[in-house]
């Protein structure tokens, strides 16, 4: 137990008055201050749950299902000498360690709706997408297809968002980096839906941070909520008419929460429709309130506490004009027909593989795949980065590179060698390999560039050089404290 967590006193009279009959304030104060149960979420762009249940079988990991997600699982370790951050299947990107509660906004989302199939979205915003555990959850959900705008507005967590975008081998992912209340004007009525995981005072995250509310009081949590009621409109104004917005928090508080919403509904009273939660999962009445929101105490379900609102958009705005923007340089370039057929015949021939989805662009001699649907928002924003870069170009061809590896190398069964885990320790630590000490039967058959495998899963590049593998593992992912153990 965290005994040194403090609950301010008028966090706990406020929590007081709103607390629902059927729960303890006892309850509460003793699930606050006990650490969260580690949780985690397969990614089904490289591993499929019933894959993963296997392979934790062998991990002795005991895996407890997440009742609002599929892909969710409370996982705890027989061994704990290494990190789950530091273990292979992380480092390879086969799941997310993700707090449960914080995957119920996404499963919200896709949610089908009473009156029709599954939602189809061609573009989706997450307005405050670091460090990436929504937006690469839904990546998984749109099977990589689609267009994602990640916003960060934090140039430290936008480098983890693209770290981790990366390690998950995520392609339809734009990011950018904004104050997310620029949409509604930049970008107004662009989205098929829209995800807004708001800024919050986190008072639901103080059982993973003992620090996460020192700094809390009453004027603090009315600060935040002039912020996401700015953001929330903002949110509401990009997204297209029949769309579907999230609101979501890690807190507890109503100013943060239903009040942000009502908000929304009274600026937009005859556009704004809130769509019930109830259900979403079997027992969401368990933390239902009576507008339809999702209103997670952590008692009930051992978890983080957690706020949910869903919406649609009845019909479009009529906003103020636009403001000309500077114009924007693109520094990409599409690829001629001809360059398009060599890059596909390059992939082809090196590792018998096809694009399915996509366009190729490029800059100086760097070849980046682009969502399908990217060029339509090109000289509308600016974007800190788009899609995944997959060659480098040279006189005499092309040469793969180590995110189309980790995106697209499960689906290609040529040019590949597998190594055991001692040998996949070297490969992480940037160390070549000696072909003579990997088991292999076809090496007279591995030619120039190959794909490293451990286990079937992709771990990165290397290239046949006489008997060596000579490693071309990224160096500013090259690592060698506390690695896996088999």
């Amino acid at each position: 137990m965290h005994s040194n967590i403090k609950l301010p006193e008028d966090y706990l009279t406020l929590i007081g008055n709103i607390i629902p009959d059927h729960l303890s304030m006892d309850d509460f104060i003793t699930c606050c201050k006990t650490p969260l149960k580690t949780s985690v979420r397969v990614n089904t762009l490289k591993i499929s749950v019933a894959a993963f249940k296997q392979l934790a079988k062998t991990k002795q990991w005991l895996l407890t299902p997440v009742p609002w997600c599929e892909e969710g699982f409370w996982l705890e370790q027989e061994n704990t000498d290494t990190k789950l951050g530091n273990s292979w299947e992380h480092i390879a990107g086969l799941f997310y360690i993700q707090e449960a509660s914080s995957m119920l906004p996404v499963t919200a989302l896709f949610k089908e709706q009473v009156s029709g199939p599954t939602a189809q979205y061609n573009t989706i915003l997450d307005c405050a997408s670091a460090p990436g555990s929504k937006t690469s959850q839904i990546a998984a959900l749109c099977n990589n297809n689609n267009f994602i705008v990640a916003n960060e507005l934090s140039s430290s967590r936008l480098k983890v968002l693209s770290a981790n975008i990366k390690r998950c081998g995520i392609k339809n992912v734009a990011l950018s980096h904004y104050d997310a209340n620029v949409f509604g004007t930049w970008l107004p009525e662009m989205f098929d839906a829209v995800l807004l995981d708001a800024p919050c005072s986190g008072e639901g995250a103080i059982r993973k941070d003992d620090k996460a509310m020192l700094n809390w009081s009453l004027k603090s949590i009315n600060d935040i909520a002039d912020i996401q009621k700015e953001l929330i409109d903002s949110a509401f104004k990009a997204l297209k008419p029949g769309g579907t917005l999230i609101y979501s928090t890690c807190t507890l508080n109503e100013i943060e929460n239903q009040a942000v919403c009502q908000h929304l509904l009274d600026l937009y009273p005859d556009n704004a429709e809130v769509i019930p939660l109830n259900d979403l999962f079997p027992t969401a009445n368990n933390c239902l309130t009576a507008e339809g929101f999702l209103h997670v105490w952590p008692q009930i379900y051992d978890s983080e506490g957690f706020f949910v609102a869903k919406f649609t958009k009845k019909e479009t705005l009529s906003l103020r004009p636009i403001k000309k923007k500077k114009r924007l340089v693109f520094p990409f370039s599409p690829v001629s027909r001809l360059e398009n057929d060599a890059i596909r015949d390059y992939f082809r021939d090196a590792f018998s593989f096809e694009f399915e989805s996509g366009v190729f662009y490029y800059r100086d001699n760097e070849i980046w795949l682009f969502p399908k649907e990217f060029p339509a928002f090109i000289g509308k924003f600016k974007f800190d980065r788009i899609g995944i870069k997959i060659a480098d170009k040279f006189k005499k061809g092309f040469r793969a590179q180590h995110e189309w590896a980790r995106t697209f190398g499960h689906h290609c069964d040529k040019n590949t060698v597998s190594l055991n885990i001692e040998q996949a320790k070297q490969y992480i630590m940037g160390r070549d390999i000696n072909f003579s000490d990997i088991e292999i039967d076809n090496l007279e058959q591995l030619q120039g560039e190959l794909l490293v495998l451990l286990e079937g899963s992709v771990l990165g590049l290397g290239k046949r050089v006489n008997q060596r593998l000579k490693n071309n593992y990224p160096r500013d992912l090259v690592r060698d404290n506390n690695l896996f153990n088999e």
